[in-house]
C-alpha cells in the first residue's frame, strides 16, 4: 500500500479484536464509494458490508489517518516528480464577481402578477 502502510497498521499494543476482513478489502470499497457517489448501503454485495466501511471511514477520519494517508501520499507524488515532498508556497486565485451596478439585491423587486 505504499506511504499509507504503516498509518493503517494496527498497534500490537493497543489490543483489540482481529479484523473480519482484509484491509485492502475495506479501502477498495471505502474507494469505490467514495468515487462513485453512491450511499453507504448500496455498496455491492460481494464487498464487505457497509456498517464495516464505515465504521472505519468514521475512525480514520475521526483520528486523522485519512489527513495523514492524504498528505504522505502528496509527498510520495512530489518526490516521484523530483520535487520537494512539501510545497513551498501557495498561489491563491480569486475571481471577482460582480452582482449589480449599486451593490443591492439582484432580486429585490417582486414578480408582477
Amino acid at each position: 500500500m505504499g506511504a499509507a502502510s504503516p498509518l493503517l497498521e494496527r498497534d500490537p499494543s493497543k489490543g483489540g479484536r482481529p479484523r473480519t476482513y482484509p484491509l485492502r478489502e475495506v479501502i477498495d470499497s471505502l474507494l469505490y464509494v467514495l468515487r462513485g457517489g453512491i450511499s453507504w448501503r448500496a455498496m455491492p454485495h460481494d464487498l464487505p458490508p457497509w456498517d464495516n466501511v464505515y465504521d472505519h471511514f468514521r475512525r480514520w477520519k475521526r483520528d486523522g489517518t485519512l489527513e495523514k494517508i492524504h498528505d504522505a501520499l502528496r509527498a510520495e507524488v512530489r518526490i516521484k516528480d523530483g520535487r520537494e515532498p512539501t510545497p513551498s508556497a501557495v498561489i491563491i486565485d480569486s475571481q471577482l464577481v460582480k452582482t449589480t451596478e449599486n451593490g443591492g439585491s439582484v432580486a429585490s423587486m417582486a414578480a408582477s402578477s
